[in-house]
Parts: C-alpha cells; structure tokens; sequence
C-alpha cells in the first residue's frame, strides 16, 4: 500500500544530507506510525517489506512550523482560505501552521469564534493547523476560556490593526488588563508593536513612491511601543513575544529586558531578511506590509541578530488580500502605499528565500532549520512532536534540494490570490516532498492535516 494511504505504514527515507539537532549528515530515518522510530546509518536499515525513498544528495529537513500565518476564514475567504493556505504552506515545505485571530470574521476572540473557524477548517487542511486567541479590549473574560479550549496564546495590537472588529489595546489599562489576565493563566502574549502616537506624528503622504510610505511607519514607532510592553511585561510578569521585528532598533530593548529577567521573545520574517527599501519599485505595493521592509542596512542587522541567537523564529506573517484591495497597478489600480492593504503573501517561498540569502550569508541548513522549525515549535510548546528529526517526534519531513532553483511565479502560487512580493524573483531551494506524520502531501488527493491544540 503506498505511503501516501496510510499513517500505519513502515517507511525509511535515506539521505546523504539529514538536517539533525546536532548537524547535518547521512543517515536513514525510520518511520512507523506516523512518528520517527529511528534514526540510522546511512544505507543501514534493512528495506524488506518496508517502502524506502532514497533521496541521494536531496536534503532532508523537519517540517517548517510557521507561527504567524492569517487565513482569514470564515468572514474574508476572499483573501485567503484553509484549503489554499495549506496547499501553499505544504508546497513550501510547511508542515504546522499556526492561524491568527484576525482577519476572519468573527475573529477569535470568543470561544465561539474559536469554534466557528475549526468547524469551518475542518477536512480542508493539508498540514496541521492551531489557533491564536486575541486579546481585545473588553475581552480579558474569555481569555481563560479561550485557553483552556486550546489556543497557543493571544496576540494583541498596540495600534490600529487594520480591521473593526479586532481592536487594539488603546490605553495603558488595556494593556496592563491584558497582560495581567494572560500572567496569571500563563498564557503567552503575542504583540503587534507599533507606537499610534508615533505613527499619527510621522509624514503622512499618500501616493506611489515606497519611501514615503516608508517615511510613515518609522523605526521610532516600532521602538516605543516595545518599549511600552516590556514595561507592562516587567511589572505584570507576562511572557510576552514580539511579532514581526522589522526594525533594529528594537534590539537593545530586547537584550536589556532580558538582563532584567523579563520574560521576552521575538520573531522576524523573510521579507525583513530578503528584501530591502532601495529595491522597492514606485507603486508595486506588493510589498506593503506593517512594520514595513526597511533600508539594506536595517537588514544587515537584523541578520546580525538572528546569527546571535536573538530571534527565536522566522516566520512569515503570511497576510494576503485581493488585488483590488493592493491596489496594484498591473489590476488596474492606483499603486497607492498609503491606502493599499498592508500584507505580504508568501507562506509557500519562504524557505527557498531564506536559504536564498542565508547561503549568501554564509549560514547552513542547520541554521535555517533551527530559525524556521525548532525554533517555532519551542515558541508554541511543540518541542517532542514537531520542529526536529529525532525519535518519538512526527514524521514532518521536507525534501529539499538546496542546490536546485525556480524562477516565482505569482499565478502558479497555491495561496488563493496571485500577488506576491517575490514574482520575477530566481530562488535557491526547491521543496520536491513533504511528508506529514510519515504520509506524503498529495495535493490532488484528501487533505488530512490534524486540528492541534496547546
């Protein structure tokens, strides 16, 4: 019986390069049951009636674990849906996605709004799928119910989000209410860092050129609001986790909350680690996203940071909408930044981007896997099932041919719209199998992604 029909099947993957906690090598992987049984010798586990894939000099990986992906169903389906997200997210060698609590309607903000995305999610996830719960002004009731019902924590604005059903936490009460209901379930606090006060100071100039828009959204706004939270983290005891860290200045916030023993985290995306300001064209707002994508310089030291061991994840804050909504010239619209929706769609490139510019950098396999896969998992709580190659842990597994490339082509992308940032990009690192608890993604087939809880 193939593979593919059944979790029960013994199975060993052969490769010359095993992505490892403790490194690369050869080895031969056992699966059975759905879970990693062992892990060999290269070329020594005996075949007989088990079904063997010798990937040669393929690389084998963990299956990605992406913390910060917005499907938007129910309510938005439009923008994005389970079915696409997770046919894109297996593409690129994602095998956890973790949903956030907007811009769905309703968003998850209630148990029922929990309620209403699994029930909907149901039977059309190719990859294993958990929820976020939000933290909302007025809702620090249903923050206790909401975790006990399984979501991984609750993410939280600290400026507008974009949408009017899911607010942001306006007032410094709001923020301390929050904090402290989440400190006292031992929940994580997961927070869009962006300072309103900042953000409404700065040039606010509408049209097609990126660094107006830029101009806009400063690093001060970024650093203010971090700022704001850590001091509500330190008196409230909160372990809280900052999204989407586009601006280095938030680094020595950081490094110092932790010497003071707050309990603190941060993630960065590919679009901070790949692309730049300078190569933004007039127009293209493809590229729009908050925080947004800064100067080359800015991102030479987030990959300072993330070489030191100072983002736990790289995830990629997979944020689609419509065309008309990008307002993208090439639909007919006005390649306005300012009134374009802000979101990067690119959940099925991000490994291959990473890698791109990571081997440029200098960096290994290994790295990427501990940015993109162990370190995402160790954020949720998923560490013993997902995020590694080690016994006892979910056959999650990626075939990988780092050495291979592919030009991107937005309109061949699985995510529902066709927009990206990356179209017309060349990428290294082509994904050629996934593997989900020992099964391979047949994308033509029944998706079989699990509902995971905390």
């Amino acid at each position: 019986m193939p593979l593919s029909e059944t979790p029960a099947t013994t199975a060993v993957i052969r490769s010359r390069r095993v992505v490892l906690p403790d490194g690369e090598r050869p080895a031969d992987v056992l699966i059975r049951g759905g879970r990693i049984e062992q892990i060999a010798a290269h070329g020594s586990l005996l075949v007989g009636d088990q079904h063997l894939t010798d990937l040669g000099d393929t690389a084998l990986l963990p299956g990605l674990v992406d913390t910060h992906v917005h499907v938007n169903e129910p309510g938005r389906t439009e923008w994005e849906g389970f079915a696409t997200a997770t046919r894109a997210a297996a593409a690129g060698g994602v095998t956890t996605v973790i949903d956030m609590p907007l811009n769905s309607v309703p968003p998850t903000t209630t148990v029922a709004g929990l309620e209403a995305k699994r029930k909907t999610a149901e039977g059309q996830a190719w990859v294993d799928l958990g929820f976020w719960g939000g933290a909302v002004p007025g809702n620090a009731d249903e923050l206790e119910p909401l975790h006990r019902a399984g979501v991984f924590g609750f993410k939280s604005f600290l400026a507008p989000s974009g949408v009017d059903e899911f607010p942001h936490l306006a007032t410094a009460e709001d923020l301390e209410t929050a904090l402290a209901e989440q400190a006292r379930i031992g929940a994580l606090a997961i927070i869009h860092a962006e300072d309103p006060a900042v953000l409404d100071a700065a040039p606010q100039v509408p049209g097609v050129h990126y660094r107006d828009f830029l101009n806009s959204r400063p690093d001060d706004a970024e650093a203010a609001a971090v700022a704001r939270l850590l001091d509500t983290a330190r008196r409230t005891g909160a372990r809280v986790h900052i999204l989407h860290v586009s601006s280095a200045a938030v680094l020595p916030l950081l490094r110092q909350a932790r010497a003071d023993g707050v309990q603190v985290t941060a993630e960065t995306c590919p679009h901070y680690l790949t692309l730049a300001a300078e190569e933004v064209p007039d127009g293209d707002t493809a590229f729009k996203c908050c925080p947004p994508i800064r100067d080359e310089s800015n991102r030479d030291l987030l990959w300072q940071a993330l070489a030191d061991g100072e983002f736990i994840a790289v995830v990629s804050d997979h944020s689609p909408s419509t065309p008309d909504l990008k307002l993208l010239r090439r639909y007919g619209g006005s390649g306005d930044f300012a009134a374009a929706w802000g979101g990067i769609a690119s959940l099925q490139v991000g490994l291959p981007a990473v890698w791109t510019e990571a081997r440029r950098r200098g960096h290994t396999l290994a790295d990427v896997v501990r940015w993109m896969a162990s370190g995402p998992a160790s954020l949720v709580g998923l560490t013993g099932t997902k995020g590694a190659i080690a016994v006892g842990y979910d056959a999650d597994l990626v075939a990988f041919d780092p050495d291979a490339a592919f030009a991107v082509h937005a309109e061949q992308l699985h995510h529902k719209n066709p927009v990206t940032p990356y179209a017309g990009r060349t990428l290294s690192g082509v994904v050629r199998t996934t593997w989900l608890r020992g099964r391979v993604v047949d994308t033509t087939a029944e998706p079989f992604g699990r509902q995971i809880t905390r």
